[in-house]
């Protein structure tokens, strides 16, 4: 595939025929979500809904992590508010921007994903993950609770039971147990996992548009308000947890800890 290494950009986007590939591009913070990050996604994402030649979209990672989570520093730094409150309206935009994709959208997992990472991954069609990916959603460990709707679309995709397991323990998911899990269709050796998801996009991207997209918008219709509803839920006991004493000082210490233990390799 093209090379779509651009300095600088914290998205980088290429397209490959009807493909969008879309690269978390933020190597120094293990592609870390910050409010920059954010926006900068939904953008993305956003562009490649309007445009008329692209008929699917890939999310991928650069280096060797899809991506480490959301940057609580950021978002829990009191001492800016208006930082803080900007940070958490880009988050927002884009959950927006990713559970309303009108488009087929593959997740292409090439390492190790934390907190959003794994969450944003109940809103994409397909998962691809390498055979080094390692998944982890911490909430609890850290002191809060799930978010990105993912208390509504984990239990739909693994069951009650098994969500309530991967959520209360807060414990790495490798790459054969998301797929026996159905949180990822497949795994695929590391440097063969992109240009399989391109060509897995490739092959959708065969079919007409219109259908795609009416096909699309027909799996989303079911849950659509109830994701609405959710996230509020989420946000909600997320905001009564972090106003607790010591809150801050636990939620970063745990997400020192979680990102200290990523998996680069």
């Amino acid at each position: 595939m093209p090379d779509v290494s651009v300095p600088d950009e914290l998205v980088l986007t290429t397209d490959v025929g009807r493909v969008r590939v879309v690269t978390l591009h933020r190597p120094s913070a293990a592609n870390s979500f910050n409010g920059t990050l954010c926006a900068a996604l939904a953008d993305a994402l956003e562009r490649a809904a309007n445009d008329d030649a692209v008929s699917v979209a890939v999310v991928t990672g650069a280096g060797s992590v899809f991506t480490g989570g959301i940057d609580l520093h950021q978002m829990t730094d009191r001492s800016d508010h208006d930082a803080t409150e900007t940070g958490l309206a880009a988050f927002s935009d884009f959950l927006t921007a990713l559970s309303t994709f009108p488009k087929p959208i593959l997740a292409a997992v090439n390492g190790a994903a934390v907190g959003i990472g794994v969450t944003m991954l109940f809103h994409v069609d397909l998962v691809l993950v390498s055979d080094r990916a390692r998944l982890r959603m911490p909430f609890t460990a850290m002191g809060v609770v799930p978010e990105a709707a993912s208390t509504l679309r984990l239990p739909a995709l693994v069951g009650r039971q098994r969500a309530a397991e991967l959520m209360f323990t807060a414990e790495w998911i490798d790459a054969p147990r998301a797929v026996a899990l159905g949180i990822a269709r497949s795994v695929h050796q590391h440097d063969e996992l992109l240009d399989d998801a391109i060509a897995l996009g490739a092959r959708i991207a065969e079919q007409p548009l219109p259908s795609l997209m009416a096909t699309k918008r027909l799996l989303l219709a079911p849950e659509a308000d109830a994701i609405v509803a959710t996230v509020a839920r989420e946000n909600a006991a997320f905001s009564e947890l972090l106003a607790l004493p010591d809150a801050d000082a636990r939620v970063l210490a745990q997400l020192d800890k979680s990102q200290r233990d990523v998996p680069r390799a």
